[in-house]
């Protein structure tokens, strides 16, 4: 269990490394995926370590300090993304505002152009 858990996280590691070398996921997205991968190989290969860790806190089970943490992580996660979210649509929002702009600008100075060609002889 603790070889197969471990050898888990070290191809996880390597899979995300891959994609962040292929340009399939951002790097710091990819960096934060390497350490959930690390720190699971390092917990697979230790698996006491877990237990140690809980009762310096003061847990008296050990699974729900991993469970308890795990969801901490993903909580973290979830919110940097709807962050990240947030950004890009206020970014898209902000793009379209001055596109809209541009394309006034066009149409008046193609107005103009017109309305001027049309008064000379």
């Amino acid at each position: 269990m603790q070889l197969t858990t471990a050898l888990l996280g070290v191809g996880l590691a390597v899979l995300i490394l891959y994609l962040i070398r292929r340009d399939h996921l951002y790097l710091m997205h990819g960096l934060f995926w390497v350490v959930v991968a690390v720190s699971a190989a390092f917990l697979g290969a230790w698996p006491g370590l877990i237990d140690v860790l809980a009762r310096w806190i003061g847990f008296s089970y050990p699974p729900a300090l991993l469970l308890l943490l795990a969801s901490m992580v993903l909580f973290v996660k979830a919110l940097h993304a709807d962050m990240v979210n947030t950004r890009v649509e206020r970014d898209v929002r902000r793009l379209n505002q001055r596109l809209a702009l541009l394309e006034a600008d066009i149409e008046s100075v193609r107005y103009s152009t017109r309305t001027d060609s049309d008064q000379q002889p």
